[in-house]
């Protein structure tokens, strides 16, 4: 199937390195995954040509594919504990604290992201409720094997990520795309490369969780659902 007609979620999962290139062209593949590769440039006014070249570069190299396929669910979860939920918690604390002070010190410049501050505490809560829950709920059920339950719960978990992808647009409304005015601070040069590290963690993060973590669980449901009817 030519790559244009594929979905972005699928090309994050199986393309080595196709994360980076989606990111360069702002395309998002986490929350927007279902969406074909196609549709998604379409709407950006983005150069398909130089695009697919981008990504075809990619399948040439001799790597493997899905460096996830196979792992199972425990593993998974692991990973996303310790590279995302632990990391936000060290992370968001601190470019909060950033924001307050360019805000405060730089609240007359005509460039000042107003209200980041107040964005970023109100995405700092939505995202320990939204990790409580993962860790609290779905993840103990997942390492149990009991994923007939876990349909519900992925589903809120599906939805909360569209909220963490809406939230990110206003971080790049805010930032202006995390342009830097001429001669800022250091601070402000601290938070603009704090908060991209962070959005492509966030994006990164969904994208595991939607299609992959989701998706071997959705997978797994199938096969139990074919082999307890063997007219299937």
């Amino acid at each position: 199937m030519n790559l244009l007609d594929q979905s972005m979620g699928n090309i994050a999962r199986d393309i080595p390195g196709a994360t980076a290139v989606l990111h360069r062209f702002k395309l998002d593949f986490c929350c927007g995954g279902a969406r074909t590769l196609r549709s998604a440039a379409e709407k950006k006014g983005l150069n398909t040509a130089i695009l697919l070249a981008s990504l075809e570069r990619l399948q040439q190299r001799d790597e493997p594919q899905d460096i996830w396929a196979g792992t199972d669910l425990p593993g998974l979860i692991e990973h996303i504990l310790t590279s995302y939920h632990d990391v936000y918690r060290e992370q968001l604390p601190e470019l909060i604290r950033l924001a307050q002070r360019v805000e405060r010190v730089h609240g007359g410049h005509p460039e000042c992201p107003a209200g980041l501050a107040a964005h970023l505490e109100t995405l700092a809560q939505e995202l320990e409720e939204h990790m409580a829950k993962e860790e609290q709920i779905l993840f103990p059920m997942l390492t149990r094997g009991v994923d007939s339950m876990a349909v519900y719960p992925i589903q809120i978990m599906r939805a909360e990520h569209d909220d963490h992808g809406k939230a990110l647009e206003r971080l790049d409304s805010l930032t202006r795309h995390y342009n830097l005015p001429d001669r800022a601070c250091n601070t402000w040069q601290a938070l603009y490369k704090g908060l991209q590290t962070f959005r492509r963690d966030l994006m990164d993060h969904i994208h595991l969780e939607n299609n992959v973590l989701f998706t071997q669980v959705d997978g797994q449901q199938g096969g139990a659902a074919k082999s307890s009817n063997p007219s299937m």
